[in-house]
Order: structure tokens, then sequence, then C-alpha cells
């Protein structure tokens, strides 16, 4: 696993150049593994192809950067998705289209209208809370990715919890009509105020 050595600063500056730049092939996608994803990633072979085709792997998790330091990495901070992406939200000066897909029914409606009220730069242009079990659902998988085709998001935030949306991603990154994916976990729980942020460290 190839964590980068960037500060969340240096993080959202990239994500937003590449929200700037044109459309490419494939989606670009982040992922921010923590302790139980190193775990898992020993184990599942298609977690480590996801980790392998990510554009950015950032370290969530505080032990993780402690660990690096031991070895003589040397990360210089966590950069967790439940703090990259309001960040990215909040650095945004130009218009940043951004589509939420996961959490549970009305769950991203609400993380959306908080974030047009905190973020005037930023338009939700579409949410998608997808059932249970709908990985091995292909007519389901079609469904997400036509309404993530038909809004064409700069920004599309996962929300799927682990592994479960660094394996999705990658499995469909060539059809993804998105710039820019994050996984980020319970992040669009946290935006809609529906759960709390467990402790920095």
């Amino acid at each position: 696993m190839q964590i980068a050595c960037t500060t969340l600063r240096d993080a959202v500056d990239r994500l937003l150049n590449w929200c700037a730049e044109p459309r490419g092939s494939a989606c670009r996608y982040v992922v921010t593994p923590n302790v139980d994803h190193v775990v898992m990633f020993q184990h599942r072979p298609e977690l480590r192809a996801a980790y392998a085709g990510a554009s950015l792997v950032l370290a969530d998790g505080a032990p993780l950067v402690v660990a690096s330091r031991l070895l003589g990495k040397q990360l210089p901070e966590r950069v967790s998705g439940s703090d990259l992406v309001p960040r990215l939200l909040a650095a945004a000066n130009e218009r940043l289209s951004v589509f939420l897909l996961g959490a549970g029914p009305g769950v991203a409606e609400a993380a959306a209208k908080y974030i047009q009220r905190q973020w005037h730069n930023v338009c939700i242009c579409g949410t998608y809370s997808p059932p249970l079990g709908f990985e091995r659902d292909d007519a389901e998988n079609e469904r997400i990715l036509a309404a993530i085709a038909a809004a064409r998001p700069d920004l599309l935030i996962v929300g799927l919890g682990a592994p479960k949306q660094e394996v999705w991603v990658h499995r469909f990154r060539d059809r993804l009509q998105a710039k820019v994916a994050v996984c980020a976990g319970a992040t669009i729980d946290f935006l809609a105020g529906h759960r709390r942020r467990s402790p920095l460290w």
C-alpha cells in the first residue's frame, strides 16, 4: 500500500485542480485507509486491486502516521475522508458540482441541504442511496451509473463503507461520469448530522 506523503491542504489543492481539468477516460479516485483497512488489505485481493488503481491514497488514522515515522517514511499528518470532504467543499472558489452516493434513505438529501446552505459555490447535482446488496445487482448498478452520468458531477462523494466503496469505484471507474471520486465512509452521515465523528486519535 503506497500512502501519499501529503498534508490535508495539499490534498485539497490537488483534488480541486483535478476537478478543474477536462474529463478523462476514467474517473480518478481517492481512498483513505485506516488500520482496519490495512488488516483487510492483507486478505482481500479485490481491495488490493482497488488501492493499486487509486489516484491518491491518504492516511486516515493517527496509528498509520505514527507507524510511518517508525518505518522512516514520515507521513506529515492524518488526512481522513471526513476532514477532506468539508475542507474541499469550503475551498471551492468556483462552481463545483457534487453528487452524493451512499448513506440511508433521506440522509444524502439532508446532507445535500446542509452543503448548499454552508458552501454557496457547491452545487449538489444528485444524490442516490442504494439498497443493501446493490453491488450484486446488475440492474441496480446500471441505475446508479445512469444517475451519475446524467448529472456529470465534478466530484463524486461515495459513502458506502469499506471495503465496498473502494471495490465498487474501482470496478466501475471507466464508466463513472465524474472527474474525481472520494471514498469517504460515513462522511455523508456526518454532514447530515446523523452520526457523530469518532475522536481524532
